[in-house]
């Protein structure tokens, strides 16, 4: 089934001719039609849209332009904005909304010639860890349709891991790339805070936000890096750093590299299938060559969850006041007045999960409770980024698991809200520090994926994708297919 090809596999068919773009994208669509009625992976699908590009493609691959991204066909999450096609952030208050212009990183992409096959379905904003707060539907883990994909990038995880995609994009806040892919058994890589422009990414929390790969391996999310990182004068946050070639950095040798584990990660209540499945991955890269310190601390991890959840429903509750009815979006117009319209507007428009998280935000900056909230978030995230300072001076890389379960049941955490915000537990304080952070597969417990974590220093993505490509290499993991039932 060529729908299972990597990117650079089936970068060598179109190269050599032995493929066309054409063939590869209906196979795709053909594939979306096929599953989508059991993942509901996808809010929209841009069919016409990819079989222009397709053309468009092929006849760029004829006169000799053509780059690894080249007639690939993607998906993109329905948080990233795009010209001409609807962006609704699995949310209604956008249902209808069609942007203007393109997201930087759906520029790059297009500038490519890769081909946007729909948007795939989201926690509703990106706040959640299910993809069950999603306004339109759930999305379901091709691996066992009774359990959740992960969040809030859940649709375009199971976009991959389903082959309804060659590779997809992300975004991810406190774990929304990381934990889905972890869940799903793709490879998710959360850059670095500024390493890729976040301009034309509908925001929820602007000092946490970034856009990101998920992919079937390490080589093509080395691929995508190469596309969607860099410079960006658009956005405010864009760090003029030079960008490598991060497919240069592939390496099996892993020798002379320093790896910690962190025992704060190791949390009460981390299931037994997954903490056996992260011996067996670190002792590989210990065969590997790499020294493993498992005595590394990080004292202040426990209070990560805890600062998250005031800094971003804070960042959220600025965000979000620009639906108000007024601009864009949706609005309620049977009322009495302009501020009984924006109330009935907000009310009706955004979920539970967003209106809590607004609330949250909503207090905590509120006069009175900014110090005792807010500000002392903010100085837990200084320790909390010294300790990795602290740790990258000794290490070259931290190993962690993705997650402390394996995928939960549809519907078993969506009641107790402190249960589901638990599940990012070991992906938080990556976001609250700004480093770049991959989960890879690293084994199935009772069937179901477990993800590794594999944390770098700022702009240390070379790094940890030199260590999961190693990995990767030593393992069957990423060649596993779920069986879509």
């Amino acid at each position: 089934m060529i729908t299972q090809l990597t990117i650079h596999e089936a970068h060598g068919l179109l190269k050599s001719k032995k493929l066309s773009s054409m063939e590869l994208t209906k196979a795709c669509l053909k594939r979306i039609k096929e599953v989508e009625p059991r993942l509901k992976a996808l809010v929209s699908v841009t069919g016409e849209l990819a079989l222009k590009q397709a053309e468009k493609a092929d006849q760029r691959i004829a006169a000799g332009d053509i780059n690894p991204l080249t007639g690939i066909p993607v998906v993109l999450k329905d948080v990233l904005c795009t010209k001409g096609v609807r962006t609704t952030c699995s949310s209604r208050m956008l249902e209808n909304f069609v942007p203007p212009y393109d997201a930087t990183v759906v520029e790059k992409l297009n500038n490519c010639g890769a081909v946007t096959l729909g948007k795939a379905n989201m926690d509703e904003f990106a706040m959640g860890s299910s993809t069950e707060h999603s306004a339109f539907f759930p999305t379901h883990n091709p691996w066992d349709l009774d359990r959740v994909p992960g969040g809030s990038s859940g649709g375009s995880a199971v976009a991959v891991a389903s082959d309804e995609g060659i590779f997809a994009l992300g975004s991810d806040t406190g774990g929304s790339i990381r934990q889905p892919a972890g869940f799903c058994s793709v490879v998710g890589l959360k850059p670095t805070y500024g390493r890729v422009s976040r301009y034309g990414l509908v925001a929820f929390a602007s000092s946490l936000d970034q856009i990101g790969p998920l992919t079937k391996d390490v080589t093509d999310c080395a691929l995508v890096m190469n596309a969607i990182a860099g410079f960006d004068d658009r956005d405010s946050t864009s760090v003029p750093e030079p960008t490598p070639d991060y497919t240069k950095c592939l390496s099996t040798d892993l020798k002379g590299l320093k790896l910690g584990v962190p025992k704060e990660y190791f949390v009460k209540g981390m299931q037994p299938e997954v903490e056996s499945a992260m011996r067996a991955a670190i002792a590989k890269l210990e065969g590997l060559g790499a020294k493993v310190d498992w005595n590394v601390s990080l004292p202040s991890t426990p209070y990560a969850l805890a600062a998250y959840y005031i800094i971003a429903p804070s960042e959220a509750s600025a965000n979000l006041a620009r639906y108000d009815g007024v601009k864009y979006g949706f609005s309620y117009s049977d009322a009495d007045s302009m501020w009984d319209a924006m109330e009935k507007t907000r009310q009706f428009g955004f979920g539970d999960e967003v209106k809590r998280r607004i609330m949250l935000g909503t207090y905590a900056l509120s006069a009175g409770y900014y110090d005792a909230y807010y500000l002392k978030a903010q100085k837990v995230r200084t320790l909390i980024r010294r300790e990795f300072d602290q740790a990258f001076a000794k290490y070259d890389a931290l190993v962690t698991p993705t997650s402390p379960t394996v995928p939960f049941k549809i519907g078993e955490k969506t009641e107790d809200p402190v249960q589901m915000y638990l599940s990012d537990v070991c992906t938080l304080p990556i976001n609250i520090a700004g480093v770049p952070a991959l989960s890879i597969p690293a084994g199935f417990g009772d069937g179901l994926p477990i993800g590794m974590q594999l944390i770098g220093k700022p702009f240390g993505e070379e790094t940890i994708l030199k260590v999961a490509y190693a990995y990767e290499q030593a393992t069957e993991w990423h060649k596993m297919r779920a069986e879509i039932k």
